[in-house]
């Protein structure tokens, strides 16, 4: 894939991972619609990757689905194709399950319904122009090793989805040419996140077998693997220091340092 003449929309960019990930594709010559739901935020975006001429801003809130028609119309209108998509915006928190209430639920999966609508606006653009093109989603290794110590199991029914969502469609879009796969990122420290403190992120250290949590980079250079990676489809990709492999005892020693 020449990446030179790509594009590639990219949610969720405005910081933490997907502003990795636009700037990434940047460096590698392919222009970006960087999306999120506040422009101001988008905006110190793209200053921060300062490439004026490869990039565009669409704000609106992923989960409405007429923010995919907009993203797809500006993706054309601006640079005349989409080539790559990759569906990272979300949100994460964590309560034991019988306090999550219907609200959170919808909430939660509604960057379900914003991906498959998404996902569904893009498929028809590359369609038309009868060149393939590769979708990467963003999941979480917890949908495959749930930890003791992370009770989410709202966010994670929602990611859960994202996953099955990329087998099925990898296997139905293959003929042709459109490719889908997913990075399932462990502890990577964003926004997302909120603050914290210094023994936290000590502690997030110890819980990966290679001795340190993840970086939006780590993340960015997965996702980028997966869009020059022409012979792979349906894959789900851990990018967690070995957490997976390791299964929840990679995590008994954090537990143990917090205390």
């Amino acid at each position: 894939m020449n990446l030179n003449t790509k594009t590639a929309i990219v949610t969720g960019a405005g910081s933490g991972i997907g502003l990795a990930v636009a700037e990434t594709f940047v460096g590698e010559g392919i222009n970006v619609v960087l999306n999120g739901r506040t422009v101001d935020k988008l905006a110190r975006a793209a200053a921060q990757i300062d490439q004026p001429g490869r990039l565009a801003i669409v704000g609106g809130d992923i989960t409405r689905p007429e923010t995919a028609e907009r993203l797809v119309d500006a993706a054309v209108g601006r640079f005349g194709r989409v080539d790559i998509l990759v569906n990272n915006a979300g949100i994460f928190h964590t309560k034991s399950f019988t306090e999550y209430t219907v609200e959170e639920l919808d909430l939660f999966l509604g960057y379900l319904r914003g991906t498959f609508v998404l996902s569904q606006a893009v498929v028809r653009q590359m369609r038309a122009r009868g060149e393939g093109g590769v979708i990467v989603n963003i999941g979480t290794i917890l949908t495959s090793n749930g930890v003791h110590g992370v009770p989410s199991s709202a966010p994670i029914a929602a990611k859960g989805g994202i996953t099955a969502l990329t087998k099925n469609l990898s296997v139905e879009l293959a003929s042709e040419g459109i490719r889908i796969n997913a990075v399932a990122p462990g502890v990577v420290p964003t926004p997302l996140y909120g603050e914290l403190t210094g023994e936290q992120l000590q502690s997030l250290n110890h819980m990966q077998p290679l001795g340190r949590y993840g970086t939006p980079q780590d993340i960015a250079d997965a996702v980028l693997y997966l869009v020059k990676a022409s012979w792979v489809t349906g894959v789900i990709l851990p990018v967690d220091g070995g957490v997976d492999a390791g299964g929840d005892g990679a995590y008994h020693g954090a537990r143990e340092n917090a205390g």
